[in-house]
């Protein structure tokens, strides 16, 4: 009962919702807090570990990194956060950053194979059998994660869960966990630099991210058609209160939360499809100069085989 009332509670009284709102209301919940530092640092730690022993560490997965870290950190502590149980359409964007921006641009910055270079020998090793674990080898299996990545918002949103999310505390956070999880389960093994199980050639992740986009339209399609009110009596409620003179009308606000999920889902889709065909062109010329650098060292091996074979004398007679 105290998880409900500390939901109900957080949204019992706030300004209208603005671009000021995102960072008047800003807090400090502990989870994204702790998660955020701790992530962020060690993955600082582990650039600084290569600096100082001459190796380079590409300065964009550390940006890429960074943009996930703040995103996340963005969506569960700033006005997101505060008014994601008081307005769908907030909760929507939020959904679509952790389920999407997140995940994408912490597979880019490649945190597994910054740590297999810089972890001690016994923690690698760890790690290693980790990876080559058969539950990696299942949760990478690129047609459960796609299956994952795509049902599980129709799952969200059309059961009891997300009016459970509302209710609770501890539901509503690891509904959070769990959309950042899922899409890392389907971004990382198709767009990251990381050596994980579920690698894919680059046509078939340009397959399945397509694919997604008709997933996320037809979601978004689908709750913009609703009559019913998603989190069932959560938001007419609220207008029993203190914030009735400027929240919407609670449909009014789902239709606008499903051209949300509609619209932004093929922006970040079509961005991920960019993305990838970038990893393909430049893994293709990178293939296309390791085949030049083979064939110019056959080349070379024939034609010294070639000296070592001829005749004394015959190169003075020709």
């Amino acid at each position: 009962m105290g998880l409900v009332m500390t939901v109900a509670a957080a949204a019992e009284d706030l300004p209208r919702f603005d671009a000021g709102a995102l960072v008047s209301q800003w807090g400090l919940a502990p989870l994204p807090l702790v998660v955020t530092v701790w992530a962020t640092g060690l993955y600082v730690l582990g650039v600084v570990t290569l600096h100082r022993r001459g190796d380079s560490w590409p300065v964009g997965r550390s940006i890429a990194w960074g943009i996930g870290m703040l995103a996340f950190y963005v969506a569960t502590s700033s006005g997101l956060a505060a008014y994601d149980t008081v307005l769908i359409s907030v909760h929507m964007v939020q959904h679509m950053v952790l389920s999407m921006v997140v995940p994408l641009s912490l597979a880019l910055g490649a945190p597994v194979t910054l740590a297999l270079r810089t972890l001690p020998r016994r923690p690698r090793g760890w790690l290693l059998a980790v990876l080559h674990s058969r539950l990696a080898k299942v949760l990478g299996f690129p047609p459960l994660a796609f299956g994952l990545y795509v049902i599980s918002p129709w799952a969200l949103y059309f059961s009891g869960w997300y009016e459970a999310s509302l209710r609770s505390t501890y539901v509503h956070e690891m509904m959070h966990v769990h959309l950042v999880v899922v899409g890392a389960l389907f971004f990382w093994p198709i767009v990251g630099a990381d050596p994980l199980p579920g690698r894919v050639p680059h046509l078939f992740r340009l397959l399945l991210t397509v694919m997604t986009l008709p997933f996320h339209a037809f979601l978004g399609i689908t709750i913009m058609g609703q009559k019913t009110l998603l989190g069932g009596d959560w938001y007419p409620s609220l207008h029993d209160g203190p914030m009735a003179a400027w929240l919407p009308d609670p449909l009014e606000d789902q239709h606008l939360a499903g051209g949300i999920l509609w619209a932004a889902g093929d922006l970040v889709g079509l961005s991920f499809f960019f993305v990838l065909f970038a990893q393909w062109v430049r893994a293709s010329m990178k293939e296309a100069e390791r085949e030049d650098r083979r064939l110019d060292r056959l080349e070379r091996q024939e034609r010294l085989a070639a000296a070592q074979t001829r005749p004394p004398g015959s190169a003075e007679a020709e």
